[in-house]
């Protein structure tokens, strides 16, 4: 009888142990769909402690620092013009405060596939609202960037080059538009999850305020920035930013209701 019992237990953990991943998964991928909505495909970054900033560099991006994050979506891709224009003739009756700018020299025929480029960080949120989603916080764009190994840049820590990233690349007349590229471009510029364009091309606004000195005293589990303040931060750097621009720790600022001449729009979302 004694022997029995213990065959029961010992089956008895091991189904609940065997049944425990796939039901997670199965919660996960019952997620997925959502995750398309209107055509951009997002992805999974698992919970988990990473370190955040850098020794090297600005005094903005010190101390390197642990920072805990709770699972969350972010989109693989940039928001492209087309997707912004769609959510304009959504909005109804354009508003002046939404219409990015350079917006009058674009052709969704050829620039389409590349990112919006020239908005707020108001018009961003709206955005991103407008989909369902949310801005990604500092912290959660950081980690999407560079995984937990301490990387320099998505790809690692060698310098971009023009096969990793547009950068480096000065704005000099023409078309605006003709300095961007592709959103689905430079797949050896990856983030360790797979994301594309996280240095180069447009900068991306996050959610938070901006303080140079935020990382002295930032929560040590899903920091939201400081409460308030007078500029909002970007990252990622954009296609007329040097090398140590595009760091993944390089941490800029912008006024809110301005439009960052290089900045565009990159969404994310909770996880569950």
């Amino acid at each position: 009888m004694r022997h029995g019992a213990l065959i029961i237990t010992f089956l008895t953990v091991w189904i609940a142990l065997s049944v425990a991943p796939p039901a997670r998964a199965e919660t996960r991928r019952a997620l997925e769909p959502e995750t398309r909505q209107h055509g951009a495909p997002m992805v999974w970054i698992s919970d988990g402690t990473f370190g955040m900033g850098s020794q090297d560099g600005l005094v903005n991006a010190k101390p390197v620092h642990q920072v805990y994050l709770n699972a969350f979506y972010i989109d693989m891709y940039e928001v492209t013009t087309r997707g912004y224009a769609e959510f304009l003739q959504s909005s109804g009756p354009a508003q002046a405060g939404l219409v990015p700018m350079f917006w009058d020299e674009i052709q969704l025929t050829y620039e389409g596939d590349r990112p919006v480029v020239g908005v707020s960080w108001k018009a961003a949120e709206a955005y991103c609202k407008s989909v369902a989603k949310r801005l990604p916080t500092e912290a959660e764009w950081e980690k999407a960037a560079r995984g937990t190994d301490g990387r320099s840049y998505p790809w690692g820590n060698e310098l971009p080059t023009v096969k990793s990233a547009n950068y480096d690349n000065p704005f000099s007349g023409g078309r605006f538009s003709d300095s961007l590229r592709a959103v689905d471009a430079y797949e050896k510029g990856l983030s360790p999850y797979g994301i594309y364009s996280m240095a180069g091309n447009v900068s991306e606004w996050v959610a938070d305020w901006y303080d140079a000195t935020y990382y002295v005293a930032s929560p040590d589990s899903n920091p939201q920035g400081p409460a308030g303040g007078r500029q909002k931060v970007f990252r990622g750097g954009s296609f007329t930013d040097s090398a140590a621009e595009l760091k993944a720790t390089s941490r800029e600022s912008y006024f809110p209701d301005d439009k960052g001449p290089f900045v565009g729009i990159r969404c994310a979302r909770d996880a569950f």
